[in-house]
């Protein structure tokens, strides 16, 4: 076998590779034999027929499984003799295979960028230092209680008016009357003032009593997310059926014990603070690492396979259709088609690859390993997170080989972030 590499670019390779005469008859002669042991002919025995016979009935048949065992065989061969790293799977169109005569194709394959080795030292970073406020503990609180709050009648009558969820029907009225876009809705509940419905409307129930019927107009904003309603104007007739106001707890000891094992309202806030903070603190870590990445790549010019970039894609799109999913909608649900959706997460796709092959190559360069204990007490961090024993989460991964290199590959490479920033000069700076 003869292999010849014609570089298309960088990453992209087109192997040129010729079989011998010799090789490609031998393959001939045990496909040949396969198919008379095998193949029944009218007329001849199993294993009788004349081997004139065979070829004329099953000539292509026998060419196409001499074909794929030649290229098969070869290819693989031709790949490691090469050393090329080649990522996902190669692209070949098999040409016609003639007898006694050499076989020659070409397989097309992509391969990981060379890069030289990475410059990581003296990047300028910078720490953003978030704090959790008092506010912000605050309005946690404040949601809180809304979540634990209940909605009651009225105990004197009066008019709807700001924060009141109110029960209403509603249809199109005036010449929108016969629209079957506004047919009639009943018991529509909605919180006046929280925004859910164009202004309009919220404010056209606003002081509308019990029992009481009102005609409105409503405009629709330019910006409105239906199209066809965007600036449109449009009468409703609202009936408003019931006024409800939501009642919050107080903000006690009693309080903070419902939420948990809380044993005062200081409790609770320090533990909201403290989880606000963690919050903040991975927000900041995470903005590193995106200086990180983008200083690394702006040092590291170079293309980027696009298998790769397609197969980064594929999940990307996977993962927003599960979500969408799992929210018992579709992708036209939310005005959307897979190739649309291709185009929004294209660059995204590409720059996740990009950030892989630099952290893949710098494990390499730097030769890094994980520190003893560090995969145990990976394990135990996911067991506390998803609030499972640890031994059962060293099961899943101790199970699948694949799944636990994986795993490590995770850690290697959040390794070699911290390398990179202790390398670095990092400044301090308030949000």
């Amino acid at each position: 076998m003869q292999v010849t590499v014609e570089d298309v670019n960088s990453v992209k390779k087109i192997l040129h590779i010729s079989v011998p005469a010799e090789a490609v008859a031998e393959k001939m002669e045990e496909a040949f034999n396969t198919l008379r042991k095998n193949a029944k002919v009218k007329g001849f025995r199993p294993g009788k027929a004349p081997r004139s016979v065979l070829e004329r009935l099953y000539r292509q048949e026998l060419r196409d499984d001499v074909t794929e065992a030649v290229i098969k065989e070869n290819l693989p061969q031709a790949i490691l003799e090469t050393k090329l790293q080649v990522v996902g799977p190669p692209k070949v169109t098999p040409p016609a295979l003639e007898k006694d005569r050499a076989y020659d194709f070409d397989a097309t394959v992509e391969t990981l960028p060379p890069i030289e080795t990475i410059d990581i030292s003296g990047l300028s970073l910078k720490k953003t230092l978030y704090r959790a406020t008092d506010e912000e503990v605050d309005l946690q609180m404040k949601l809180l209680r809304k979540n634990m709050g209940s909605l009651k009648p009225l105990a004197e009558a009066r008019p709807a008016q700001k924060d009141d969820y109110i029960l209403i029907d509603y249809e199109g009225a005036g010449p929108d009357a016969a629209d079957p876009e506004f047919g009639k809705t009943e018991n529509f509940t909605l919180q006046i003032g929280a925004g859910k419905v164009v202004k309009d409307f919220e404010d056209g129930v606003t002081g509308m009593s019990i029992g009481e019927t009102r005609t409105i107009a409503v405009t629709f904003p330019d910006t409105y997310f239906k199209k066809e309603m965007a600036g449109r104007s449009v009468q409703f007739s609202i009936t408003l059926k019931d006024i409800r106001e939501e009642v919050l707890p107080e903000l006690d000891d009693a309080f903070a014990k419902k939420m948990g094992s809380y044993e005062s309202v200081e409790a609770l806030s320090a533990h909201i603070r403290k989880n606000l903070q963690e919050g903040y603190d991975k927000r900041c870590e995470q903005e590193i690492n995106e200086q990180i990445y983008q200083a690394l790549l702006d040092r590291t010019p170079f293309e980027c396979p696009e298998i790769l970039v397609e197969r980064e894609l594929e999940i990307m799109m996977d993962e927003y259709e599960q979500t969408l999913s799992q929210r018992e909608m579709k992708l036209e649900d939310v005005g959307l088609s897979r190739e649309e959706l291709a185009k929004t997460y294209k660059e995204a796709a590409e720059k996740q690859v990009r950030r892989y092959i630099i952290l893949d190559k710098l494990i390499e360069q730097e030769k890094v390993e994980l520190p003893e204990g560090e995969l145990s007490s990976a394990f135990e961090d996911m067991a506390k997170s998803l609030n499972l024993p640890k031994d059962r989460v060293e099961k899943y991964y101790e199970a699948s080989p694949e799944r636990l290199d994986a795993f490590k590959h995770t850690l290697l490479q959040k390794e070699t972030l911290k390398i990179v920033r202790a390398r670095s000069v990092v400044t301090e700076v308030m949000p």
